[in-house]
């Protein structure tokens, strides 16, 4: 690895460049570090992040689980088709296939990495039941509900032990570099600022993988982690690489209502244990939604819930019959609203947990773009269709970095030559201090107009906010103009589908339609042109802007 300064600006580089330290990017770079030590070539991989090793990410939030078929009475071709039913007819059936296919071997490499896993005493993997799941096939953490932080653990503690990898923190990724002198070559690098003293430090590679992360950020309620705002991509779509599935966006249903931000998440292994929904009349409302009541679909019981709330009602969640000792992140959160899950009823509502789509890639996770690989949430492989079936995310991008990192090492074998890229001209854009009004009015339009429920008329108004709060942001605060980017991209892949499937509801179209039963794809300039369509019409309603500003 090599540093050196050019053009002022401090150059480091390394064989592969990795951009995000949650699970897809950790088990990539260890899948990385394996291949050199199995007698593959001596590539050097540098792992980038904001956060310190084993810090903050959705991978370690993540609560339920891993699925895979692992049961002796459970079948691959049933996991097929539960993830087939749940994407509401829009997955990409090879993914669906490959991806379960190679569940159960990546569980087992889990385990060689120290992934403690939940097992009975005669050593079998203890199974949890998720919503649409036909069988229990989740596995769980010996530590109960917190199966992320358990993965998170390995995978860090893994990577410490693994001196191939260099791991650099405090560093925010801004732009992609791309080769040759009109930057449309192949992806060479990423322009970072070190948070420290803002200062430029560009980390230059024979291949980038981008795992960022999701987008739950950019909405006013979310799971997710604050810092979860698709900056990878933003930064993907700036340099021209092509999107998939934007407008289908996860809401799960039962976060915690208790004025948290982000909320706190109660697992769907809890309602597959049996905890069910109430209204305020306690009434239990979701047979009327769905034959199979709370273990509906994600959506569905988003839907479900999001209809009481419309109808002035607030929402429980009922655990009062079932053991929750085995859920000490429900205990601990509810307790910090004075609350009991063996005594009282739990108040939930929506929000925003996982993002469907992102940067569109084969099954070995390359974009459209050369030298650009990405995994985990911030890509979109077909696997998830419109609606994710619970549990597995943490399965795809454990495959999926793995996927990824063997077709780079086979790509980069050959390459003899350094990177390069042009940085005569580049420049980090300024950044606000916290807090930013701006952000938090985009994140109450996304809530409120490409929620749970979207329009015509308010994804219309939401572009036109976007485009406005975007333009005015762009060279002042380039988190908010990258936050205002996706929204807008997201919105306008919404107005697009005129239809109602899986995530993605529409009011004034509530029906799917066949003729739409695939995969959307779109590029920054193609959402850039439909938005700009809609600047010359008067914005139907702004009331949004106006109240949180």
């Amino acid at each position: 690895m090599t540093t050196q300064k050019t053009a002022n600006i401090e150059t480091r580089t390394a064989d592969v460049v990795i951009v995000g330290s949650g699970a897809a990017g950790l088990f990539a770079a260890l899948t990385l570090a394996a291949d050199k030590q199995a007698g593959g070539k001596n590539t050097r991989i540098m792992v980038l992040s904001e956060k310190p090793l084993g810090g903050v990410c959705a991978s370690a939030w993540a609560q339920g689980g891993i699925a895979a078929v692992v049961a002796p009475e459970d079948t691959t071709d049933s996991h097929i088709a539960d993830t087939l039913k749940a994407a509401a007819g829009t997955a990409d059936i090879t993914a669906v296939k490959t991806l379960v296919e190679a569940a159960p071997r990546y569980v087992e490499i889990l385990a060689k990495y120290g992934v403690r896993f939940e097992r009975d005493e005669e050593g079998a993997y203890r199974l949890n039941r998720e919503a649409c799941h036909a069988c229990r096939r989740v596995l769980k953490a010996a530590a109960a509900d917190g199966f992320g932080a358990e993965l998170m653990r390995a995978l860090s503690e893994a990577v410490r032990q693994t001196p191939d990898i260099v791991f650099v923190a405090g560093v925010s990724a801004e732009r992609l570099l791309r080769e040759g002198a009109a930057r449309t070559g192949a992806v060479s690098g990423v322009l970072t600022r070190r948070l420290d003293d803002n200062a430029p430090v560009v980390f230059l590679g024979k291949a980038v993988l981008l795992a960022t992360g999701g987008v739950g950020g950019l909405f006013a309620a979310t799971t997710n982690p604050l810092h979860a705002i698709g900056r990878g991509v933003a930064m993907a779509a700036r340099a021209g690489a092509v999107l998939s599935d934007l407008e289908f966006v996860q809401f799960h249903p039962t976060a915690l209502d208790i004025g948290e931000d982000p909320a706190p998440l109660a697992t769907e292994a809890l309602r597959g244990e049996g905890a069910y929904l109430l209204n305020s009349r306690g009434e239990r409302f979701m047979l009327d939604y769905h034959e199979a009541g709370e273990l509906a679909p994600r959506d569905v019981v988003s839907r479900g819930i999001f209809a009481q709330m419309q109808k002035g009602q607030k929402v429980y969640l009922d655990c009062r019959h079932i053991d929750t000792a085995h859920f000490p992140a429900l205990i601990s959160a509810a307790a910090r609203a004075g609350l009991n899950p063996q005594r009282d009823l739990i108040p939930v509502m929506p929000a925003v947990h996982y993002h469907m789509g992102g940067i569109a890639t084969d099954l070995n996770g390359r974009s459209s773009l050369g030298g650009l690989w990405a995994a985990g949430e911030c890509a979109a492989t077909g696997l998830h269709g419109a609606n994710r079936l619970a549990s597995n995310s943490l399965m795809e991008a454990v495959v999926m970095g793995a996927r990824a990192a063997e077709d780079i090492a086979a790509a980069i074998a050959g390459k003899t030559a350094a990177p390069k890229a042009d940085l005569t001209d580049v420049r980090l854009l300024p950044i606000a201090k916290e807090p930013v009004v701006e952000r938090d009015i985009l994140r109450h339009i996304m809530s409120e107009l490409v929620g749970v429920i979207r329009s015509e008329s308010g994804l219309s108004a939401a572009i036109r906010d976007f485009m406005r709060l975007g333009a005015a942001a762009e060279n002042r605060d380039a988190r908010t103009a990258d936050m205002a980017l996706l929204c807008r991209m997201i919105a306008v892949s919404a107005l697009m589908r005129r239809e109602s499937r899986g995530g993605h509801c529409r009011s004034d179209y509530p029906d799917a339609v066949r003729a739409l039963q695939k995969r959307s794809f779109v590029t920054m300039k193609e959402t850039e042109a439909v938005a700009a369509s809609l600047i010359a019409v008067p914005a139907v309603q702004n009331i949004q802007t106006e109240k949180v500003a």
